[in-house]
This record gives C-alpha cells, sequence and structure tokens, in this order.
C-alpha cells in the first residue's frame, strides 16, 4: 500500500481548501475535492486509451509538458491514482532552438522509458514535433473531454518502494539524470517538511511562482498542498518574471503566510519592494518564507528584509534551508521564526585548516546556518579518507533516511545513490555547528590556490559589487594546473550591459579583480565580460559554472 496516496485520498475527502488559478487576469479557486474528482476522470481516461494510444499500465513511466498549474494538478494526481510515475518535462523558451530541444526530449524520453506524453498549454502546439519523432502522446484539452468511468481509488496501486516522479535533473541536456523518488520518499519528506516548517491547514496559504519542472515547485509548491489540503495560490514562472512584483502582491491580497523561492529571487523582489509605493501592499501574513535551491548570499536576504519592512514583512520570516532533489525536496529548514542566523567563520582556519572556527578577529566568511536534518534524515560529515568528522569540521555532507532516492535513471542504464549502508553522497562540503546544517559549496567546484580551499560564492559575491557588473551574473569558473598552468587558478565572467565596449570592460575587469582581491586574497587568471543573457544557465535559472567554463575556452 501507498501511504503517500492514502495521505492524498484521505485529504481529498475532508479538506475544503483548494487552489487559486489564473492571477492576475482570471483567477479561479478550485477545490482540492474537485481537483481530485478531475484526476480520477483523467486516470479513468488514461487506462483506457483512446484506440490510437494504449492505456496507462502500472508502474509506467509518464511524461508531462504543460505550464498552467490548474492542468498540472489533476494530470499529475491521475497518473499517481493510475499506479503510473511522473516525470516534469523541462520547458522550451521564447529562445529554444526546438530542434535541439526535440532531440534532448528524445535522449530524456528513452533514458525514463516513458509510454506517454502528457501536452498541455502553451505546449500542445509542439504535438507535430513529437509526431515527427513518433512519441506517443495525448493533448490535456481532449483527455478532460474524453468520455470515461472515473478511476476508483486504489492505493494499493503502487507499492512504497514504487516510483512516484522521475526527477529531471538541472544538468547538461547531453548528458540527463532523473532521480528515483518513490511512494515511501514522497511520504516522508512531506511528513518532514510539514512537521519542522509547522504548517497549518487552518491558518497556512502556499503563494508560488515556482516552476513544476523543479523539485522545489512540484514537490513543495504543488504535491504538498494537494495531498495535505493547505491552500494555494500559484502562477506561471512567467508571471512573475513578467512583474516581480506580482509575487509580493499575491501574498498582499491572499494574506500569504508561506513561500520559498532560490536566492535571486528574493534579491529580484527586494528591489522591486524598494521602488514600490508606500502602503501599497501588507507582507505582514508572511510567516515561512523559504530561501533555497541555490547558494544563499546573507546581503539579498538583508536587502529583501530592509526593503519589505515598510510593509510589514517580519525579520524572522525568512527561512534558509537545505534541499535536493534526492531527497524529494528538503533536507534541513531553519527553525521557524528566528530569521536569518550567520555563522562567521575564521577565513584562514576554514581555507587552509578545514575547521569552521568561529571568528574572533581578521577576515572572515559568512554562511547561512540552514537548521537541524529534517525529521528522519541523518546528516554527517566525512573526510576525504571517509573518516567522519567532528563538529565544525569541513568535509562532504552525507544523507541518510527513507526520504533519500534509492537512485538514478541515466542514459547508461539505471545507477544506484546509496552505499551498501544506505548513505548518500549529496557532492556538498559543509560542517554541522551543533545540530545545524551550514553547505559550504560543491565540492568539485572548490577552487585551491597556496593551499587554501576556495570557494566560488566567495569570489562572486566580491565581484558582483563591481561597478555595472549585473547582480546575480556572475562565475568564478576553476582552472585546474596543466597546459602552462603551474598551480589551480580561476576565472570569474561577469555580464555586463557595457560588454562589447573596449574601454568599458577593462574598467569592469580592473574594478572586478580589486573586488576579489580585496575580499578573498587571490588574483583572477581573467575576467571576461560577456553581454546580457550570455551566462549558461539550468532550466530553473541556475547558473552553470562547467558550462561557462566550456563557453569561455570556446572563445578563446
Amino acid at each position: 500500500m501507498s501511504r503517500f496516496l492514502q495521505m492524498l485520498t484521505d485529504s481529498a475527502g475532508r479538506s475544503a481548501k483548494g487552489m487559486i488559478t489564473g492571477e492576475p487576469k482570471e483567477p479561479v479557486r478550485t477545490t482540492w475535492r474537485d481537483v481530485h474528482e478531475k484526476a480520477r476522470r483523467l486516470a479513468g481516461a488514461l487506462v483506457a486509451g483512446d484506440g490510437a494510444v494504449p492505456g496507462v499500465e502500472r508502474g509506467a513511466a509518464v511524461a508531462v509538458l504543460a505550464a498552467e498549474p490548474a492542468q498540472i494538478a489533476p494530470a499529475a494526481q491521475a497518473v499517481w491514482l493510475a499506479g503510473g510515475s511522473v516525470t516534469m518535462l523541462h520547458q522550451p523558451t521564447a529562445r529554444t532552438d526546438l530542434a535541439v530541444w526535440a532531440a534532448d526530449t528524445v535522449t530524456v524520453l528513452g533514458m525514463i522509458d516513458a509510454k506517454l506524453v502528457l501536452l498541455g498549454a502553451p505546449f500542445d502546439a509542439l504535438a507535430p514535433v513529437l509526431d515527427e519523432k513518433g512519441i506517443a502522446y495525448r493533448l490535456l484539452t481532449d483527455l478532460d473531454t474524453a468520455v470515461a468511468t472515473p478511476l476508483p481509488v486504489d492505493v494499493d496501486v503502487a507499492d512504497e518502494d514504487a516510483t512516484a516522479l522521475l526527477q529531471l535533473t538541472s544538468g547538461s541536456t547531453a548528458e540527463p539524470k532523473a532521480v528515483r523518488i518513490t511512494h515511501r520518499n514522497l511520504f516522508a519528506n512531506i511528513g518532514g517538511m510539514v512537521t519542522a516548517a509547522q504548517l497549518d491547514t487552518e491558518r497556512d496559504v502556499m503563494v508560488s511562482w515556482l516552476p513544476l519542472f523543479h523539485d522545489m515547485g512540484m514537490v513543495g509548491f504543488m504535491t504538498v498542498p494537494m495531498v495535505t489540503g493547505l491552500e494555494l495560490v500559484t502562477v506561471t514562472p512567467v508571471d512573475f518574471l513578467t512583474r516581480p512584483l506580482l509575487w509580493a502582491e499575491l501574498i498582499s491580497t491572499y494574506r500569504g503566510t508561506v513561500t520559498a523561492a532560490p536566492n535571486f529571487a528574493y534579491a529580484v523582489l527586494a528591489r522591486q519592494l524598494a521602488r514600490a509605493d508606500a502602503d501599497s501592499l501588507d507582507l505582514s501574513s508572511m510567516r515561512f518564507a523559504l530561501n533555497g535551491a541555490e547558494p544563499i548570499d546573507p546581503d539579498a536576504v538583508q536587502a529583501l528584509t530592509d526593503a519589505g519592512a515598510r510593509f510589514g514583512l517580519g525579520a524572522d520570516s525568512v527561512v534558509c534551508a537545505y534541499g535536493m532533489a534526492e531527497t524529494a525536496l528538503g533536507v534541513s529548514f531553519a527553525p521557524c521564526d528566528t530569521g536569518m542566523v550567520i555563522d562567521h567563520v575564521d577565513a584562514e582556519w576554514i581555507e587552509e585548516k578545514r575547521v569552521a572556527r568561529p571568528a574572533l578577529y581578521g577576515p572572515t566568511r559568512r554562511f547561512p546556518r540552514l537548521g537541524p536534518p529534517l525529521p528522519g534524515i541523518e546528516v554527517r560529515v566525512v573526510g576525504d579518507d571517509g573518516t567522519v568528522l567532528g563538529e565544525r569540521e569541513v568535509g562532504v555532507l552525507q544523507l541518510r533516511g527513507d526520504s533519500v532516492t534509492p537512485g538514478y535513471l541515466t542514459v547508461d542504464g539505471p545507477r544506484p545513490a546509496q552505499d551498501a549502508d544506505g548513505w548518500l553522497d549529496t557532492g556538498d562540503e559543509g560542517y554541522l555547528a551543533g545540530v545545524e546544517v551550514v553547505v559550504c559549496g560543491r565540492r568539485k567546484d572548490v577552487i585551491i590556490m597556496g593551499g587554501r580551499n576556495i570557494y566560488p560564492t566567495d569570489i562572486e559575491r566580491a565581484a558582483a559589487l563591481a561597478s555595472d557588473v549585473r547582480a546575480g551574473n556572475v562565475v568564478a569558473v576553476r582552472l585546474e594546473a596543466g597546459q602552462g598552468r603551474h598551480r589551480e587558478s580561476f576565472i570569474v565572467a561577469v555580464e555586463s550591459r557595457k560588454a562589447g565596449d573596449p574601454a568599458a570592460e577593462d574598467v569592469i575587469r580592473k574594478d572586478v579583480t580589486s573586488k576579489v582581491v580585496a575580499a578573498c586574497g587571490v588574483r583572477p587568471a581573467d575576467v571576461v565580460v560577456l553581454g546580457p543573457g550570455t551566462l549558461p544557465k539550468t532550466p530553473s535559472g541556475k547558473l552553470r559554472r562547467s558550462a561557462t567554463g566550456d563557453l569561455i575556452a570556446a572563445r578563446a
């Protein structure tokens, strides 16, 4: 029996809460009970098939390509009720080469052995592309009008270790990978997050614009409210990017209490709030604004709380968190009502001795505390030789528990994620401050110079302070020793609207170098100035360091 499906159906039967979609033009509220009833009809149609496309069988992988949450919620639930797994495909944008996207998508569909693609607006126009590739699909509009008997609820249609979600990672599309999230993983992680965030179905209203092809959006702000019966207000990423202040307006209008986003989005919102008219918003209802999915910049958080204070946003509402697709979503949340707590550590000790000693004087490095592990998750820190390290010793973070994925699907076949004792190597370096998790950076990105371990985020934050550099569009790329280099070094790539002006670029390079040397005590081998929109990003908007390195090498 799937406890995840049991939780979903129990909630659908008792909850009067629902989801509000269609903002800002045509808001519509649909109860979770109505979503569930529609999902049962869609599930009946999926299992029956339509003649041209066979019916979905238990265990089948079904991909979904749609933008509107109102379509995605019942479609995903329908796949689960039919006993299948859901894969949210990465979405093409206006600048996407459809031929490349189609080729990448065909690779992904083959990797997960997808039996069907569900197409919804605005991507139903891509049906001819799938026809050309011989990929089976059904339009969500056709599925909604199909005559079919609602599928009876059967929580035994999937067991605890059956796949519920195949979460595509945000790495290179040439070498895709999907994290296999089971029903057990989802149930455990949702329960842990509900407890840590103190979610209350009578009190809380969730507000989100997050992409549903990313785990923070699909699990945190679609699956969690749908299976627990929390009120949800949701729009698309395009809505947010078109007018970022809409996010705050929805919180104000609907008295939102819970939201989440990566750090860059809070930086964008801070700038919008600083320009907003006084008394135009009321953000006093917000109690849990989770910041995660990418390194957290303390200055960006401070800018947000400063700008939001005049609208009633409490400084203690920001919750720093650590998460990854390998645990469905959450690993650790900072405690509610504490705000951002920064660990100030001695720069020399952490860079040279790999110990996060609290700073007493001299240069420091700042790391947000990311709270204790969620209930049911164990975290430990391991050294290069496999030794389990003590408090404040820096090493690789490893995780264990019912939330942790059993493995990945890759183009070369399945690959386990856990070792013989159930531990997952996150690839992240960090330490434990008491019971709280602190993440320093990705192990593969650490730059080693003069015996110092330097994290690229420190370099990037310093470089971003240079004049005419676009905020949030800076990447430090590690250069390994060899090919004429006697030691490891790094290049800083920045975006600027003055790219292409040789004199302006020279000033930017000198300013970036000066800021990095002053903050980190190391000099970049080069500073590359690029035009806006040049730096490679994942589908969810994260900057890609390795791809940036390839871009710079290609330009050399």
